[in-house]
C-alpha cells in the first residue's frame, strides 16, 4: 500500500507536466460521455493523428446517440471504412441501440451501467464515467501498463492473469479522487508522449529520480511481456467482372473479419494459388461459368492484421453470364462502387481497377 507522502508528489509532478505537454484534443474540451465514448473506440487500435480525421466525419455524421442508433449499419460500417475492426463499429451501434432502449436515449452515468453496454470494457468504462462524470475510475490502457511498470519496476508480465489486477489496484492507489479525469488523462498522455515504448528521452523525465527502470537500466526490458500473437496467413483471390459497366459484390456475414463489408467474389485457397489451378477450379465456374475474357491479373497485395497475414490476388475478367452464385451477390454499377463499405484490402483493389 502507497503511503499519501509516495501519492501526493506523484500526483502533483504528473499533473504539472501534463500542464505543460498536453495536445489539444476535441475530445478533451467536452463532458459529452457520447463524444468521449466515440474518441475512445476510434483511439483503441488508432494512433491520434490517423484518428483525429475519422473522429469528426463520424461525429458530424452521427452527433448524438440517436442518430447513431437509428443510422443504417450499412451507413456506419462506411463512416468507420479505414479504421479497422469492424466490430467495433457493429458494437456502438448495437450499443446505441441499447442507451435508446433501456436508458430512454440518455447515456447511463453509472459506472456498471456503462460497463454493460455492448463493446465497453473496464478501461473505457473508467474513461467515460472519469471524463465525462469525474467519477474516480482509474484508466488502464496500454500507456499507462508501460509508465506504472517501469516507474515501479515491475517486472509481472502485462499479459498475464494476474497482471489486471495487480496494475488495477496500483492505479486506483494513485487515481487523484478530487480530479479524477484529469489524473486519468495525464497518466494516459504520459505515456503516449513521455514514456513511450522505445527509446525514452529519460534524461528529461520529470519522475526520473524516483524511476525504479531509470535507477536500474531496466526503461528498455520493461514492461514485460510473456505471450506473441501467433500470425495465421491465409490466401484471398479476388473476382472482379465488368458486365457492361456492373460489378458485383457480395456482403461478409460470418463473424470473422470485416463482418458487414462487402467485397468481390472470393475464392480462399490453403496456400498461394496459381491462376491456372484457379481457372480450372470448380470454384471458379460456379461464380464465372465458361463465358468470360481476361481483362487482366492483378498482382498479390500482402495485407497485415494483428493476428493474420493476407495475401490476396485477383483477376479482371469482363462476363455478362449470371450463375446462382452471382444471384447470391449484389449487381451494382462500377460508378456507384464508392457508397459501399469497404475494407482497405478491397480499396486497394478497386485503386488498381481505376474504380
Amino acid at each position: 500500500m502507497l503511503s499519501i507522502n509516495d501519492i501526493t508528489p506523484f500526483q502533483k509532478t504528473l499533473i504539472r507536466w501534463y500542464d505543460s505537454h498536453k495536445r489539444d484534443l476535441p475530445w478533451r474540451e467536452t463532458h459529452d460521455p457520447y463524444i468521449i465514448w466515440v474518441s475512445e473506440i476510434i483511439l483503441q487500435q488508432t494512433q491520434v493523428v490517423q484518428g483525429l480525421d475519422y473522429f469528426y466525419r463520424f461525429i458530424t455524421q452521427f452527433p448524438s446517440v440517436s442518430a447513431l442508433a437509428n443510422a443504417n449499419i450499412d451507413t456506419v460500417l462506411k463512416y468507420w471504412q479505414g479504421l479497422g475492426y469492424y466490430s467495433r463499429a457493429h458494437n456502438m451501434h448495437n450499443a446505441a441501440k441499447e442507451i435508446m432502449a433501456k436508458h430512454h436515449g440518455n447515456f447511463p452515468t453509472e459506472y456498471t451501467a456503462v460497463r454493460a453496454l455492448k463493446g465497453i470494457g473496464d478501461y473505457t468504462a473508467a474513461a467515460i464515467c472519469s471524463f465525462a462524470y469525474n467519477q474516480p475510475y482509474a484508466t488502464v490502457d496500454g500507456n499507462v501498463y508501460r509508465f506504472l511498470a517501469r516507474y515501479f519496476g515491475i517486472s509481472t508480465p502485462i499479459d498475464s492473469t494476474n497482471s489486471k489486477k495487480e496494475f488495477a489496484a496500483l492505479a486506483q492507489q494513485l487515481l487523484n479522487l478530487t480530479h479524477s479525469g484529469l489524473h486519468n488523462q495525464a497518466m494516459i498522455e504520459f505515456g503516449a508522449l513521455q514514456c513511450v515504448p522505445r527509446s525514452p528521452d529519460c534524461n528529461n523525465c520529470p519522475f526520473k529520480e524516483s524511476c525504479k527502470a531509470f535507477a536500474e537500466d531496466l526503461v528498455e526490458i520493461l514492461p514485460v511481456k510473456e505471450k506473441r500473437t501467433k500470425i495465421r496467413d491465409r490466401f484471398f483471390f479476388y473476382i472482379c467482372i465488368d458486365d457492361n459497366g456492373y460489378t458485383y459484390l457480395k456482403k461478409r456475414s460470418n463473424d470473422e473479419i470485416w463482418k458487414g463489408l462487402f467485397e468481390f467474389p472470393t475464392i480462399e485457397t490453403p496456400k498461394r494459388p496459381m491462376l491456372e489451378n484457379i481457372l480450372k477450379s470448380e470454384a471458379f465456374s460456379e461464380i464465372v461459368g465458361k463465358n468470360y475474357s481476361i481483362i487482366n491479373q492483378l498482382p498479390e497485395i500482402k495485407h497485415v492484421l494483428s493476428h493474420q497475414h493476407i495475401y490476396a490476388c485477383g483477376i479482371h475478367i469482363r462476363t455478362n453470364e449470371q450463375t446462382d452464385a452471382l444471384h447470391s451477390c449484389q449487381r451494382i454499377r462500377i460508378a456507384d462502387i464508392h457508397q459501399f463499405a469497404v475494407s482497405r484490402l478491397t480499396g486497394k483493389f478497386l485503386e488498381k481497377l481505376g474504380w
